[in-house]
């Protein structure tokens, strides 16, 4: 029997269109891991107000980044480390692509791997940091596709990678290639994580800390000042609270600061997104020049780099498959 691999990111809508990006809100909106708020006051708000007027702009911003072909970049890059990842592990392992939000399901993953003789699946979600609105929401993903099954597999999650060496080489590496294709030097670099609301780290997530852990690593791996390397979170989304300082609000005060020549790479994202090349790549580069800035640059994920779909692949080796391979080969 091969043994399955479920690679699990975030997700996206199935179009750039108001309609699909409605579907994927609802979807995504619905999940108490991600908005924690009584379903009493918060249904009334999603459904009266917010798929009313959100899906319509949401989906502009996802028009502005779509491309070509039929699926969203997010989509298309995690197929691509998935193929990546099948191409190292062999055909001792059958590697499937699933989201957490919209298609492919992660039910229609586990099907696949099921229906192909797999009674020994390790899930790989693709969240370098663990955060209770993600990487737990994937445990949550998988438990409800399978809670109709009178026959489950046996089953290995991943909870994180942020300290693992390779992903930090990674990231360093990423940076610096991307560093060597511009003719000016940032004064400046961002790591910029997705944010949280604070409430939630408060309650007791770790996800703050491994973001902030993960920048410590990647000073120590480039030789970059806390000064020069700084931490700041994005994406913030309704009236609470969310980990500061925000990526926007310090990339609009930078330029008074003398700071002019500005890099944001995104340690918390596997692969581009949404909120990579439209937010950071788009609006945040026209609201820091806007402020008086000169030079901005915004460092691709690791997307399908093949130091990541090293790492990756050895990931599911060493920390999700090992013992089971040995049974296999």
């Amino acid at each position: 029997m091969p043994l399955g691999l479920l690679m699990v990111n975030l997700g996206s809508p199935d179009a750039p269109t108001a309609e699909a990006t409605r579907r994927y809100l609802a979807q995504f909106l619905h999940d108490y891991r991600v908005v924690d708020t009584s379903r009493w006051i918060w249904c009334p708000i999603l459904h009266g107000v917010i798929l009313r007027i959100r899906p319509k702009r949401s989906a502009k911003a996802y028009a502005s980044i779509w491309g070509e072909g039929e699926e969203a970049p997010l989509v298309r890059i995690t197929r691509a480390q998935v193929a990546g990842v099948q191409a190292q592990l062999g055909d001792a392992v059958m590697v499937e692509t699933a989201m957490r939000y919209g298609n492919p399901s992660i039910g229609a993953g586990l099907e696949k791997l099921m229906a192909a003789g797999c009674e020994k699946i390790a899930v790989l979600p693709l969240y370098p940091q663990y955060a209770g609105a993600t990487t737990a929401s994937v445990y949550d993903g998988v438990a409800k596709a399978l809670e109709d099954k009178w026959d489950v597999p046996e089953l290995r999650f991943l909870r994180d990678y942020y300290r693992e060496p390779a992903f930090i080489a990674a990231l360093a590496d990423s940076l610096s290639d991307h560093l060597a294709t511009l003719d000016w030097t940032p004064d400046r670099i961002l790591t910029s994580y997705h944010g949280l609301p604070q409430t939630y780290v408060d309650a007791g997530d770790p996800y703050q800390s491994e973001c902030l852990e993960t920048t410590v690593l990647l000073r120590a791996h480039t030789g970059y000042s806390e000064e020069t390397l700084q931490s700041t979170f994005q994406s913030r989304f309704g009236p609470k609270a969310w980990l500061q300082p925000y990526t926007d609000k310090v990339l609009e005060a930078l330029p008074e600061q003398g700071i002019k020549k500005v890099a944001v790479m995104m340690p918390g994202f596997s692969s581009d997104c949404l909120e990579t090349l439209e937010e950071i790549a788009m609006e945040a580069e026209e609201s820091f020049l806007h402020a008086g800035g000169t030079h901005f640059a915004a460092v691709p994920c690791l997307n399908d780099r093949a130091d990541h779909i090293d790492l990756l692949s050895d990931l599911a080796r060493r920390r999700l498959l090992a013992g089971w391979l040995d049974e296999v080969e």
